[in-house]
């Protein structure tokens, strides 16, 4: 069993689609709480905690610097956050993963490790500094949104990260907007249309 703080839904309908939100770093369970309901009415919503604490900023893995991810970390942090994702969807007949920075790392590095947990990913700004294992994403439906000026995230990187999920079978759409690191209406439209 996960011991994470997380913010749900009553689970109504069992198994009806879910949505897992991923906090960015600073963030928390209700960061995108309410968006999620806006972007897809009626879906059964999950948002976990992170439960790494980087001088006070609530985080899901840790790491040693900007853009340096302590790997072994990440692969625990991964593999407790899947189980977590499985035991709460249950027999769900569709998974949705939503991140936001390091939300989306956390919830790119469940994909590499298991293909099939989601059905679909929007991925907000991802930062993968490390090249994922060849996996089959046939079936899958992936969306990056990213700013072309992100001081944080690379357009050179998020285009990297594009490239791998449609080189191994994903449905891949790339989002862009002109701007850095934050989150803009058009990107949110994206996401939507997505959805």
């Amino acid at each position: 069993m996960s011991s994470y703080q997380f913010r749900a839904d009553p689970a109504a309908d069992e198994t009806g689609p879910v949505i897992f939100m991923f906090h960015g770093t600073g963030g928390d369970e209700n960061q995108f709480f309410e968006l999620a309901r806006q972007l897809l009415p009626g879906v059964r919503r999950v948002a976990p905690r992170g439960d790494v604490s980087e001088q006070g900023a609530l985080r899901y893995f840790r790491r040693t610097g900007e853009g340096v991810y302590d790997m072994d970390d990440l692969a625990l942090r991964t593999k407790a956050m899947t189980a977590f994702v499985r035991e709460q969807a249950g027999t769900a007949s569709r998974v949705i993963g939503l991140g936001y920075s390091n939300g989306a790392n956390i919830l790119a590095s469940m994909q590499f490790a298991n293909p099939d947990l989601f059905d679909q990913a929007v991925l907000m700004h991802p930062l993968i500094p490390f090249a994922p294992p060849a996996q089959d994403y046939s079936g899958r439906k992936v969306l990056i949104t990213a700013g072309r000026r992100d001081p944080i995230a690379p357009a050179s990187a998020t285009q990297v990260l594009a490239d791998y999920f449609t080189a191994n079978g994903a449905q891949t759409n790339l989002a862009w907007h002109e701007g850095g690191h934050e989150l803009r209406q058009d990107e949110l439209t994206a996401i939507q249309a997505f959805l």
